[in-house]
C-alpha cells in the first residue's frame, strides 16, 4: 500500500512534469526530456527519493507503452500512410536490424573493452546496440504532434508509421539476445541462428493477432453502445491490453499485435465519440509518457556514470552521424520520388527516449553481469538524443525547406461538431467586416455558409439574421450543402 507520505511526494512530482512543459513550450525543449531531468533531480543523487525496483519499473514501463502505442496506432491515419507503407515497414524492421548491426560492430571494435561485462563478447555488444536500435515512438509523436511540425513529402505519416512500429523489432532482438546470452550459448552465430526463427515467429503471429482483435473490436465497438463517452474510451483501451496479453501467451510480439489492432480499429471502426475517444487517449498518452519517464529518471545515478560517459557519448554520435543515416538511405534507395534533403531529415529523426531505455531493464531484470552500466549507457544517449535531435528538429527541418505552415487550429469553442457536417472555419469580427452595417445579414456570406455560433466576452450567443454584432466576437462558421 502506498503510504500518504509517499503519494504526496508522487503527487508533488507528478505536478511539477506539467508545469515544466510550460517551460519547455517557451524554450523549445522536449517535454519529455525534461521530465527525465526532473526524475534524475528528483532521485536518490538528487534530493534523495530512492527508487532502484527494476521489476517493478519494467511492468510499469509495458504498461504505460502499451496505452501509448495504442493511442498512437488509433490516430495513424492509413489514408495518409498507405502511400509510405513499403518505406515505413522496411525502416522498422530491416533499418532496425541494420542499425543494430552496424552499431554492435562499432561498440565490440571500439569501446567495448572500455565498458566490461558482457560488452567485451561480440552478443554483448550487439544486444547494447539492440536495446537502442528503435527511434522511440512517444518522442517522435511528442514533437512531431506536440509542436505541430507538418514535413512535406509525405514524411510525417511516415516517421509516425516507423517510430510507432519499429521497437517490436528492437524488443524482439534484445529479448533473443537477453536470452541466449543468460542460457550461454556458445557463439554469437548460434545464437542468432535460433533468434531468426523466434524473430520471425513473433512478427507472424503479432501480426496475424493484430489484424484478428481489429476485426474482434471493430464488432464489438460497433455493436455496443453505451451512455458513458468515457466508458466507451475505456472498452477501446481495454481492447488494446487484452491484445498486447493475448498475443504474449501464444508467443507473439505484443507490441506489434496491438499497434495493428489500433490501426485497424482507428481506421476502420465505426467509433461512437470518436473525438471523445481520442482527447482520452491524448490524456492517457501524456499521463503515461509522464510517469514513465519521471520512473525511468529515478531509476539513475548519475554518480555511477562517470567511467561510461565516454563510451555513451562515441556510440550515441556514432548511432546519429553514420549508423542511423547508413541504415536509412540504404533503405530508401530503392524509391525515387524521395529527394536527398528527406532521407537527411530521416536520417536525423533517430530520436531516443523511453522505448530505449525500457528495453535496457531486460537484462538488469536477467541479472546479466555488468548489466546496470548498459542501463546507464542507454540512458545518457537517450539524453544526448533528445537534447541534440529533439532541439534541432524543427529548424532542421525548416532549413531543409522541409516543413509548412497548417492552417490554424479552428476554435469550435468546445462543441463537438460531427466532421460529415461541413468544413470549419472560425473568425474574429473585426471593424471592416462592420462597413456596410452591423447586423450579421450585413455580412453578406456566400451560399453555403453558416455562422454557428457567437462568443462574445465569454458569452455564447445563438446568431440570428438581425443580431448586432461587435468588433471582437468570434464566430464559428460551417461550410457546406444546403437544401435552399
Amino acid at each position: 500500500m502506498l503510504s500518504d507520505e509517499l503519494l504526496l511526494l508522487a503527487s508533488l512530482l507528478i505536478f511539477a512534469a506539467v508545469l515544466v512543459t510550460k517551460v519547455g513550450s517557451k524554450l523549445g525543449a522536449p517535454s519529455l526530456l525534461l521530465f527525465l531531468l526532473l526524475g534524475m533531480l528528483a532521485g536518490s543523487d538528487g534530493l534523495g527519493l530512492s527508487f532502484d525496483n527494476y521489476e517493478l519499473a519494467e511492468s510499469i514501463g509495458h504498461f504505460a507503452m502499451t496505452a501509448i502505442l495504442f493511442g498512437a496506432g488509433l490516430t495513424t491515419s492509413w489514408e495518409e500512410s498507405k502511400p509510405v507503407i513499403r518505406q515505413g515497414i522496411l525502416l522498422s524492421s530491416l533499418g532496425v536490424f541494420l542499425t543494430a548491426l552496424l552499431t554492435g560492430l562499432f561498440i565490440y571494435f571500439t569501446v567495448g573493452s572500455l565498458i566490461g561485462g558482457i560488452a567485451g563478447s561480440l552478443a554483448g555488444c550487439l544486444l547494447i546496440a539492440a536495446v537502442m536500435s528503435s527511434t522511440d515512438s512517444a518522442s517522435v509523436f511528442s514533437i512531431l504532434r506536440g509542436r505541430r511540425l507538418h514535413l512535406r513529402e509525405n514524411l510525417g505519416p511516415m516517421l509516425e508509421l516507423e517510430s510507432g512500429s519499429n521497437d517490436p523489432m528492437a524488443y524482439v532482438l534484445t529479448i533473443i539476445l537477453v536470452d541466449g546470452i543468460a542460457a550461454g550459448f556458445s557463439s554469437t552465430g548460434q545464437m542468432l541462428g535460433h533468434g531468426a526463427l523466434i524473430l520471425l515467429m513473433q512478427i507472424a503471429i503479432g501480426f496475424a493477432i493484430g489484424v484478428l482483435m481489429g476485426y474482434v473490436g471493430k464488432w464489438l465497438l460497433e455493436k455496443i453502445h453505451l451512455d458513458s463517452t468515457s466508458l466507451y474510451a475505456i472498452l477501446v483501451l481495454s481492447i488494446g491490453y487484452i491484445t498486447n496479453s493475448f498475443a504474449s501467451l501464444v508467443h507473439g510480439n505484443g507490441l506489434l499485435a496491438l499497434y495493428v489492432c489500433a490501426m485497424f480499429i482507428g481506421n476502420r471502426a465505426k467509433l461512437d465519440y470518436r473525438k471523445d475517444v481520442v482527447h482520452f487517449f491524448d490524456g492517457i498518452t501524456w499521463l503515461m509518457q509522464l510517469i514513465m519517464f519521471l520512473m525511468l529518471g529515478l531509476l539513475v545515478r548519475p554518480s555511477q556514470m562517470g567511467p561510461i560517459i565516454l563510451p555513451a557519448l562515441l556510440i550515441g554520435l556514432f548511432m546519429m552521424v553514420i549508423a542511423r543515416p547508413a541504415s536509412v538511405f540504404l533503405m530508401l534507395s530503392p524509391f525515387r520520388n524521395i529527394s536527398a534533403r528527406a532521407k537527411t531529415l530521416v536520417s536525423w529523426v533517430g530520436l531516443k527516449g523511453a522505448g530505449p531505455i525500457l528495453f535496457a531493464l531486460c537484462p538488469v531484470v536477467e541479472g546479466l553481469e555488468g548489466a546496470t552500466d548498459i542501463f546507464n549507457i542507454v540512458f545518457l544517449i537517450s539524453l544526448l538524443s533528445l537534447i541534440m535531435q529533439g532541439f534541432s528538429l524543427a529548424p532542421m527541418a525548416h532549413a531543409l525547406k522541409l516543413s509548412y505552415e497548417e492552417d490554424p487550429v479552428v476554435d469550435t469553442f468546445g462543441i463537438d461538431v460531427p466532421e460529415e457536417m461541413g468544413m470549419l472555419r472560425d473568425h474574429t469580427v473585426t471593424e471592416s467586416d462592420l462597413v456596410n452595417g452591423g447586423t450579421l445579414r450585413d455580412l453578406m456570406l456566400p451560399h453555403g455558409i453558416r455562422v454557428m455560433m457567437v462568443r462574445r466576452e465569454g458569452k455564447f450567443l445563438v446568431p440570428h439574421g438581425s443580431m448586432k454584432l461587435q468588433a471582437g466576437d468570434k464566430l464559428v462558421i460551417i461550410m457546406g450543402d444546403t437544401d435552399d
